[in-house]
């Protein structure tokens, strides 16, 4: 049976046994002129998983995540990330604390290659200061070389090599989102926010998108919580998958528990068992 209104039962367990959760979201409210986008939203993303967060549209979705990632402030309720209460934390504290917040059209460095624009992400780099620039030149030097090697390597683990001195502007929709996934990795993320990944990103492309998703979930210890309208997509990464409807959770638990309950079927599925495996194939973009 699929729980409703709990927490996820598909939580990582630390070294000594105990229940691991990194983000806990907690009575959250938040309304847009009388009407409650978010309607007292409680449920965890559990440490080391891959969460799925699926509803239909106007179903809060997005606004929660921008809530999460400190973009919104919340009417009530509280976020949690460990034992810290970042509810009023700007998205900035929050991003050094590594939780990051993709958006489902990708915000890159058009002008730059890929990998300046990788290059451009860690923070607080000594040559960003005229100072730095001036008088630690040593620095900057040694410092920019240990950020290019990082760069490769993402570049590298994510199969985009050959595209390295591209300009960014010029990738397809489905390599900005494999990009993007890189600029999360020059950062020391603890927890990754992931909005429509599959969004205009083909076939072949996205199979390799979850792919690297998955790899950097088991072998870097990424935790995800993923926004995706691709039944197939969430099914093939996420567990446990969280349902919204109405700004509420409405069940949570495995995709085959989800895709077997009614309340779910009615609220996103239009009540067609037949669905609940469908895939956003027509939105796809065609291969380059």
């Amino acid at each position: 049976m699929v729980r409703r209104h709990s927490p996820s039962t598909a939580r990582a367990r630390d070294q000594w046994g105990t229940v691991a959760d990194v983000i806990s979201v907690r009575n959250i409210v938040k309304a847009f002129g009388g009407m409650r986008a978010v309607d007292d939203c409680s449920f965890d993303i559990a440490d080391g998983t891959i969460t799925g967060l699926i509803g239909p549209n106007g179903a809060g979705k997005s606004t929660l995540f921008g809530i999460i990632a400190g973009f919104e402030p919340p009417d009530s309720g509280h976020i949690y990330l460990g034992d810290e209460d970042i509810t009023a934390l700007p998205p900035h504290r929050r991003f050094h604390r590594g939780l990051l917040r993709t958006f489902q059209t990708p915000r890159g460095f058009e002008n730059m290659t890929v990998l300046e624009s990788l290059m451009m992400v860690p923070a607080h780099q000594t040559g960003e200061s005229l100072a730095g620039a001036w008088f630690r030149w040593g620095r900057v030097k040694a410092e920019e070389r240990r950020i290019r090697e990082k760069a490769e390597d993402v570049l590298e683990f994510l199969q985009l090599t050959h595209l390295r001195d591209t300009l960014a502007g010029r990738l397809s929709g489905g390599q900005k989102k494999l990009v993007e996934l890189g600029r999360t990795m020059m950062t020391d993320a603890r927890v990754v926010l992931l909005d429509e990944p599959g969004a205009g990103v083909n076939r072949t492309l996205l199979a390799r998108l979850a792919e690297d998703i998955k790899r950097l979930n088991l072998e870097r210890g990424y935790t995800f919580c993923i926004i995706e309208h691709d039944m197939d997509l969430i099914a093939h990464l996420c567990h446990p998958v969280v349902c919204m409807a109405q700004g509420r959770v409405l069940a949570e638990g495995s995709m085959a528990e989800i895709r077997a309950d009614e309340r779910v079927l009615d609220a996103y599925l239009g009540g067609d068992p037949s669905q609940a495996g469908t895939s956003a194939d027509e939105t796809r973009e065609a291969a380059p």
